[in-house]
């Protein structure tokens, strides 16, 4: 199984215009991997807040008592897009920062769905 710094090198060899992206332990909000091409962009608060995000959405279907799990979440900015994709277990995941012109969201789900299946 890759480690968490494999999958984040595997998702940069395919999205080499990605702005940012990490692996992230869901109970803690720390990156367990992450690389940015943007020095500006503050991976490790992009983590913490996207863990609330996370855990604000798993205890939604909790409380209405919906049997589904979270496939992906996906946050449209104004030029980019910020998906979200949890691991089996969804005690990781991926979040990942593109800008929307240069990235085809369907490709980048399905890398993320691949690099997601075999988080360690």
């Amino acid at each position: 199984m890759p480690s968490s710094k494999q999958a984040v090198k595997e998702i940069l060899e395919a999205l080499p215009t990605l702005l940012a992206v990490a692996v992230v332990e869901t109970e803690t909000g720390m990156p367990l991997a992450s690389h940015s091409n943007i020095a500006e962009f503050d991976i490790d608060t992009a983590a913490a807040y996207n863990t609330e995000v996370v855990k604000q959405k798993l205890k939604a279907i909790q409380a209405l008592k919906l049997n589904q799990s979270v496939q992906d979440i996906l946050l449209t900015l104004t030029d980019q897009l910020h998906l979200i994709k949890l691991s089996p277990k969804a005690d990781k995941f991926i979040y990942l920062a593109v800008n929307s012109r240069d990235t085809n969201l369907a490709v980048a789900r399905q890398i993320l769905k691949s690099q997601s299946a075999v988080l360690n």
